[in-house]
């Protein structure tokens, strides 16, 4: 994702070659009215909107290929298995991972990050080891890893961050010991919109003999991955934030860590065979992938990986990094306004607060109006102690968004001004 670029340098306008009308096109739920005016969604950050490719396909699999998978040596089962394990292949190659028995299907970025801490932690941390997180990550990053120190008697660290969201590098140098197990960072924060520096993180755990685990979730849908690149050794995320179905996500981890692993879950699919007196596991990836699994969701997450592709990552981010320019721009100029997060590496979210009006006062103001946004602490408890507010109002960009949209936002918000003033 590109990042923010410098307020003396914002573009007033979007990148004009994108033809973002086009694509508009293509997501039927934005051209519904919401309170008699036009969706503006702006919440994106949350969960992306989904588009005529993706609602198709999964309409084509319950309408002519319905069935359980990997079982069946009939037609349908066998269509159905070959369109699952196709959306397996087009995971792993959209973040480059080397083999497709390093793509694992979970229910999303949580589960996928549980199963990390069930599955690694559990057998593998003892009393006294450590594992560092940040302040910035959200729930789904931090209460697992609390479980399992409350299981292991290992202990969490957590890496600071200044006033305008950026982690504190040299603080996470200095919480990197020889006790140090695991590394867990978010590499966009949801609630602050920061791009964090995962590969330096990931080279720094390594260098101390620790293991990274890297929250993808919000980056995935708005730049390049590469697995092998960043050298993670788990990576997690989720279909629906990738303009997806929910209900599915994919946890990417090296061969060799995923087959020293035990099961996460027990049940079907996952077995090689069955007594009463001793079971066998299935090869990767089908040992952490015990029962029927979201068979349509799979399917429907791969035709929304082919839809990113056809537009292309690289487009998508220059009309985002244009079109969170301009955004930043009108925001800061309504008084009273104070953004929440504003790191030089930023992402298509506009964290804020208004002076002596609640965020959710904003929101019901907003959605007056047709317009979708955020608000509450967004799943990162901590961000708000770290600011001493008690929650933000958040707009998230996805690049169906335009700047009519912006300028609709800003005028909603003094429209919410003038309400409560």
């Amino acid at each position: 994702m590109a990042p923010l670029t410098p307020v003396a340098e914002r573009p007033q306008t979007a990148s004009p070659s994108f033809d973002v009308e086009r694509l508009r096109a293509d997501f039927p739920i934005l051209h519904r009215p919401v309170h008699g005016r036009p969706l503006i969604y702006l919440d994106n950050a949350a969960t992306t909107q989904k588009p005529r490719a993706v609602i198709d396909t999964i309409k084509r699999y319950y309408e002519q290929e319905n069935s359980n998978i990997h079982r069946g040596v009939y037609t349908l089962s066998q269509e159905a298995t070959a369109a699952y394990e196709g959306a397996r292949e087009k995971v792993r190659g959209f973040i480059n991972a080397a083999d497709t028995k390093e793509i694992i299907f979970t229910r999303g970025t949580t589960e996928s990050i549980n199963l990390v801490a069930s599955s690694f932690g559990r057998s593998r941390f003892k009393p006294g080891d450590e594992i560092v997180i940040t302040g910035m990550e959200h729930h789904s990053n931090i209460v697992p890893w609390q479980l399992i120190c409350e299981q292991t008697g290992a202990v969490l660290r957590v890496v600071p961050f200044n006033d305008r969201g950026e982690l504190l590098m040299d603080q996470f140098e200095k919480l990197l010991t020889p006790r140090t197990r695991l590394v867990g960072v978010v590499h966009v924060s949801n609630s602050l919109g920061t791009v964090n520096p995962v590969r330096q993180i990931i080279q720094m755990a390594h260098e101390h003999g620790a293991v990274a685990l890297v929250d993808g979730a919000q980056w995935v849908a708005h730049g390049k991955t590469d697995v092998r690149s960043l050298d993670a050794d788990f990576y997690a995320f989720s279909g629906h934030k990738l303009f997806g179905p929910t209900g599915i996500g994919v946890l990417f981890g090296k061969k060799a860590l995923l087959e020293a692993m035990p099961p996460y879950q027990g049940g079907g699919d996952m077995i090689s065979s069955v007594t009463f007196e001793k079971t066998t596991y299935n090869d990767l990836p089908h040992k952490f992938e015990a029962g029927t699994p979201h068979i349509s969701g799979g399917i429907g997450l791969g035709a929304a990986i082919d839809y990113l592709q056809d537009v292309g990552l690289d487009a998508i981010g220059n009309y985002e990094r244009d079109l969170l320019a301009y955004a930043t721009a009108r925001l800061t100029e309504i008084p009273g306004l104070r953004l929440v997060g504003t790191a030089a590496q930023k992402a298509s979210v506009l964290s804020f607060v208004l002076e002596h009006i609640h965020p959710h006062d904003i929101g019901q103001a907003l959605d007056a109006r047709g317009i979708a946004v955020r608000t509450g602490h967004h799943c990162c408890q901590p961000v708000m102690d770290r600011f001493r507010i008690p929650a933000t109002a958040r707009a998230s960009l996805a690049f169906y968004n335009k700047t009519t949209e912006v300028d609709a936002l800003a005028d909603g918000i003094r429209g919410a001004i003038k309400m409560f003033a």
